[in-house]
């Protein structure tokens, strides 16, 4: 039975995840890139700067920082420490590098989300943002297109539901602490119906669910609270330990990086034939990257639009940092980790395959290499959880016309989500999390292309002010 429904779902993935949309997002970062004359290298330290300095006098819920933070706890999750994995097991090394170019476009995607969430933005007079692709396409594209906004809105609540924000994060939580504390699984219940667990699973879940309970209910304001204090410090240090690993085998480096770079062009010089093709490891690459950033996803300017700003610009910038965060810098030196080790080629699957890479690459006993992966990717997923549903929540709020009842019975829902999780297979989950993700992009993509006349004359607006002074 399961069997079957993970062929369904690999064909459903495989339409989905087809040439055209990854000829979508690619072409849509690079149109964006050249209309805004490489803005994510000319503007970066600029970006970087206003990343941490908060803009006085803004209008919104949360400060810029926060609102960065909360779209980083949704993308720094299982995606940059088993997201890479899964796309080198199956796309090759190679899958790396196409993950790192869809990345670069990818900040030119991320700039124009921010800068369209706060230009469209709907601010009451309680100082409540709600904002992103569905208001952008609404009020940007004209009401003629409210049928695009509304299918975004609820292919965001199924990736939400099923996708990104519960399954895919619970189950990686589950696998790594199982696989820290009761690796044999020695440790089983029985549970009816459903299959023979480790009770470290069982007890995981239950703890992240009453967690998830405890945060949510304290609503944009204590996830944003959250995600300010665990994002930079967990990120910290899962950098500083992959940066250790890469110094500790810096001798391994030149030829990992060749076999990236050879991988991407001619993977079955690599693999063996594994990978299949280019299309392959391209389609791993950009799925997985997509994942892990959200570049052209659209969910990240749900929480750009609750920045306390008046600039969409300076929001748009700092939107951007996110994606040369969680891409650029994490989930490369992640990649590089498990390619240096040879991690990816020891028939291992998931979380198993970084925390292969930490034992062999780090200079401590495995079970310290494996508690401190399992530490970050316990925060890591976490603080995605709690960012999904915040996105998510706003999805249904623009198709409900805000009614409450309805979102406090979705948290419910999304809550009891996050406890079964666990019991979903690897392979079902992440496909699962590849069909929705590609179906959210869809609606968003047509918009940022439509609107990127709008996105352009804002920048030189904005810029052109810069330059006379007016602004600092």
């Amino acid at each position: 039975m399961l069997q079957s429904i993970n062929t369904i779902l690999s064909k459903i993935d495989g339409m989905v995840w087809g040439i055209p949309l990854m000829v979508l997002i690619l072409a849509g970062g690079i149109y964006l890139t050249i209309r805004m004359g490489l803005l994510q290298i000319r503007k970066l330290p600029l970006a970087l700067k206003w990343m941490v300095k908060n803009e006085e006098d803004g209008h919104g819920e949360v400060s810029s920082f926060g609102a960065l933070c909360t779209a980083l706890s949704a993308t720094i999750g299982t995606g940059n420490i088993v997201g890479v994995a899964t796309a080198i097991c199956a796309g090759g090394p190679g899958a790396l590098f196409w993950m790192e170019i869809a990345a670069f476009f990818g900040m030119a995607t991320k700039y124009a989300e921010g800068l369209l969430a706060v230009k469209y933005r709907v601010v009451d007079e309680n100082n409540h943002s709600l904002g992103g692709p569905f208001y952008y396409i609404e009020k940007g594209m004209g009401k003629n297109w409210k049928w695009l906004a509304k299918l975004f809105a609820f292919f965001g609540i199924c990736v939400g539901l099923f996708g990104i924000g519960t399954f895919s994060q619970v189950n990686g939580i589950a696998s790594a602490v199982n696989n820290f504390f009761d690796p044999a699984n020695q440790m089983t219940v029985v549970i009816p119906g459903i299959g023979t667990y480790s009770w470290t699973v069982v007890i995981a879940s239950l703890i992240l669910s009453i967690c998830v309970a405890l945060v949510l209910i304290g609503g944009i304001k204590r996830i944003a609270n959250v995600s300010q204090v665990v994002v930079p410090f967990m990120a910290v240090i899962y950098f500083v330990i992959c940066i250790a690993l890469v110094i500790c085998n810096i001798k391994s480096v030149p030829s990992a990086v060749v076999t990236i770079i050879d991988g991407a062009f001619n993977p079955a010089a690599v693999t063996g034939g594994v990978a299949g093709s280019i299309i392959v490891a391209m389609q791993n690459g950009i799925a997985r990257g997509i994942f892990s950033n959200e570049a052209g996803l659209g969910s990240a300017p749900i929480a750009a639009a609750a920045a306390r700003t008046n600039e969409p610009v300076r929001q748009g910038l700092v939107s951007m940092t996110g994606t040369f965060i969680d891409t650029i810098i994490i989930c490369s030196i992640t990649g590089i980790a498990i390619v240096l080790t040879g991690a990816y080629d020891m028939g291992l699957e998931g979380v198993a395959v970084t925390t292969k890479a930490f034992q062999l690459g780090l200079p401590f006993p495995d079970g310290v290499a494996s508690f401190i992966l399992m530490l970050c990717l316990v925060f890591f997923a976490f603080t995605t959880i709690l960012g999904w549903d915040y996105y998510s929540e706003r999805c249904l709020e623009y198709l409900t016309n805000g009614k409450k009842k309805c979102i406090k019975a979705y948290r419910w829902v999304y809550i009891l989500c996050v406890f079964i999780g666990p019991y979903m297979t690897v392979s079902a989950v992440w496909t699962i999390a590849d069909i929705f993700n590609g179906l959210m992009a869809i609606p968003n993509l047509i918009a940022l292309v439509a609107l990127s006349g709008v996105v352009a004359k804002e920048t030189k607006d904005y810029l052109d002010r810069i330059k006379k002074k007016e602004i600092d």
